[in-house]
């Protein structure tokens, strides 16, 4: 029996042991819903945003080590927690389940208002395999190790052992099955990550005698008819080496996609997909939440296997489609400042945007206004949310104040909705909106704050929303505002009207009217750095 074939059957003994009820209807569960090339997270029936932060990875080991931090969350005014689930700690014994824990941090979500993400600390977290159970580590005969090129077993688990798949999925089902017990009424939990930042080190693939095996089989006809098809959009570094063996369909991996450490990587993509993706298919038979896979982004002109090779980047992205049609959307964390250059790369074909993990730093505020704002993404999460001392002077808790407020505007009409993201590099931008054209300076151009002067300045984000035909809000720091008519360039384009104010149960309340120095005697409208807010304005022309 081929891999496939048992991967298939492996899931179909899942859907018959632990299906849904056929009086449920999954578009009730969290669920996402594309309109166009925009795609949102429905919860309980209405678009949610993400404002999250990502706990530390041992934080939630007892209630009592989360007693202080959950004022913290709140300060903070986030909306979700994403929090670890340990293969080691839920499965103590073979097939012996205790789900305590988490029933503890679902009722504490729950008093608190906040919903979760589960994070899968499977088979694999950060490549490694620390967090598989004892009875998994100690047993390398039953539950085999990947490789490196010169044989020597590492701590991780190879993918091509069926009993390492088999084990990892019966307890990803068991949590499956608890959460849909649990919290299937209440949604809680919204949606799973399978694994986390899977990848093979520190070789570009497994020399396991399993792995080597594969390897020299043929590739696929799953992944050569997904290439087939898709020849056209392919990610075009992705399609560049498959080109330079002239687009062969029918071979192994090296007769399809030349020798090298990047067919490696391909090898080892389509590997971990597949078994990432028979998990998921298999979770989802029991209760069908959305489901993502997340990345460690490679550095500029690094080799695969010095960092996590064949996890879900951009240039195996369409390996990654292929083997993981199960898997609803691929994730980058972020830990390098070229933010723009991989979220960019991230929304590929549609792929939709949620950053669930980004270094804690001065950045987060500004790079959440704009991942929603330009990229409609569905949420944001820095990562070990809870080491701040200070909650409440966060940029970070600020920004997500204002954009819940923004919300019901935001989900409701997403493609009239821009973000800018600027620092002294990129000190402008442009941006259309309407009939409009916006050009969007930081607002330390202005020369009015003080820090202005530094070497490096503090990055700014907004989101600007249009909700008439001259009537916009824009929410954020750092930012000045100036404006151009599309239609008619020849006549000058003026501020009719700017107000400060917030949003208190939907309603808009004016906290006060802006004129005179605070627009510049009607050539701008800004906010200052350390001044977050909502302004809502409105645009005339005249001759």
């Amino acid at each position: 029996m081929n891999t496939y074939v048992s991967r298939l059957l492996l899931i179909g003994i899942f859907t018959i042991q632990c299906s849904i009820s056929p009086a449920q209807n999954a578009n009730t569960f969290p669920h996402l819903s594309k309109k166009g090339a925009i795609t949102q997270f429905i919860v309980d029936g209405k678009p949610f945003l993400i404002l999250g932060g990502e706990l530390g990875n041992s934080s939630f080991t007892s209630l009592e080590y989360m007693k202080p931090i959950w004022p913290k969350l709140k300060t903070m005014n986030l909306n979700t927690i994403l929090a670890p689930v340990y293969w080691e700690l839920i499965e103590p014994a073979e097939g012996k389940f205790d789900f305590s824990l988490y029933d503890q941090l679902i009722n504490e979500s729950r008093r608190n208002k906040l919903k979760l993400v589960f994070l899968w600390f499977g088979a694999w977290k950060n490549s490694m395999s620390s967090y598989a159970p004892s009875w998994v580590k100690i047993n390398q005969d039953r539950f085999p190790r990947a490789r490196d090129c010169n044989s020597k077993s590492q701590e991780i688990l190879t993918p091509f052992s069926e009993t390492n798949l088999q084990a990892d999925t019966k307890a990803y089902c068991a949590m499956m099955q608890h959460l849909k017990e649990m919290d299937g009424n209440e949604h809680t939990v919204i949606m799973i990550q399978t694994e986390n930042e899977i990848g093979m080190l520190p070789s570009a693939r497994d020399y396991h005698p399993l792995a080597t095996k594969k390897f020299q089989e043929k590739v696929p006809n799953q992944l050569i008819t997904y290439l087939v098809k898709n020849k056209e959009n392919l990610a075009p570094e992705f399609r560049e080496r498959w080109a330079k063996t002239g687009y062969k369909e029918s071979g192994t991996w090296e007769e399809i996609f030349g020798r090298s450490v990047y067919t490696d990587e391909i090898f080892m993509a389509w590997q971990y997909s597949t078994y990432a993706n028979t998990i998921a298919e298999a979770g989802k038979a029991v209760y069908p939440l959305p489901m993502y896979v997340n990345a460690a982004l490679n550095r500029p002109d690094s080799l695969p296997g010095s960092y996590p090779s064949a996890g879900p980047l951009p240039h195996v992205m369409d390996v990654w489609k292929a083997g993981g049609s199960g898997i609803d959307f691929l994730s980058p964390d972020f830990y390098n400042p070229n933010f723009k250059q991989w979220c960019d790369l991230y929304t590929r074909n549609e792929n939709p945007l949620f950053i669930p993990e980004h270094r804690f730093d001065e950045t987060v505020a500004a790079k959440a206004a704009y991942a929603i704002g330009h990229y409609k993404g569905i949420g944001f999460a820095p990562f070990s949310i809870e080491s701040t001392e200070n909650p409440e002077k966060e940029p970070i808790g600020k920004m997500y104040s204002l954009i819940n407020q923004l919300n019901p505007l935001i989900t409701a009409h997403p493609d009239k909705m821009e973000g800018v993201l600027l620092d002294k590099k990129n000190q402008m931008s442009i941006i259309h909106l309407g009939n409009y054209e916006f050009a969007i300076k930081h607002s330390y151009t202005l020369g009015f704050e003080a820090n202005s002067k530094n070497e490096t300045w503090d990055p700014a984000g907004a989101i600007i929303l249009q909700t008439g035909e001259n009537e916009f809000f824009v929410a954020g720091s750092g930012i000045v505002l100036a404006f151009k008519s599309l239609n008619n360039p020849t006549l000058t384009t003026g501020i009719l009207k700017v107000d400060e104010g917030k949003f208190e149960n939907t309603n808009w309340k004016v906290i006060r009217h802006l004129n005179g120095d605070q627009t510049h005697q009607g050539r701008h409208v800004r906010i200052f750095m350390n001044d977050p807010s909502i302004l809502r304005f409105e645009l005339y022309t005249y001759k």
